[in-house]
């Protein structure tokens, strides 16, 4: 890949990192639940403490995903480095693909009756998806990339 694109990619992943942790400090003075509260009280809700604590392995998986890059950048894509940053990524997805399903379910069972839970449920359904799609699609290519790494380390042994 050209320098420019993978330049272009890392800005990518700065903005998306950027805007994420932009929400996850906006979003919380605006949501119904915690509207009416002071602000160390909603940031003292456990729901939102337990956003936060969920959304470190999407910061992980972006932060391991722009070191990937800048090793693709420097021609080390077939590296045991790369190989850690595919792994890593892939575990930061089943992470936040469990950490979804938890905070799915314990809405589901402890919701307030007059509260509509379907489009939390939704959400977390919808997401949950995206990161197993996710963790998926990073295990194929670790496979690839170790056969690669594994025959590139072969052909070096023969020279």
């Amino acid at each position: 890949m050209r320098k420019n694109s993978i330049l272009f990619l890392q800005a990518v992943i700065v903005l998306i990192s950027i805007a994420a942790l932009a929400i996850l400090i906006r979003f919380p003075l605006t949501e119904g639940r915690a509207a009416n509260l002071d602000l160390f009280h909603i940031y003292a809700d456990p729901i939102i403490l337990y956003g936060y604590a969920a959304s470190a392995s999407f910061f992980v998986a972006l932060y391991k995903t722009f070191k990937l890059l800048g090793y693709i950048g420097q021609n080390k894509l077939f590296s045991p480095n790369s190989l850690k940053a595919l792994r890593s990524i892939k575990h930061c997805a089943i992470i936040l693909s469990i950490s979804i399903v938890a905070a799915g379910l314990y809405i589901m069972m402890c919701h307030s009756k007059e509260d509509d839970p379907a489009g939390f449920l939704a959400m977390c359904i919808i997401t949950t998806i995206i990161c197993i799609v996710v963790a998926t699609t990073v295990a194929v290519l670790q496979k690839i990339l170790q056969n690669a790494v594994d025959m590139k380390s072969e052909n070096d042994l023969t020279i």
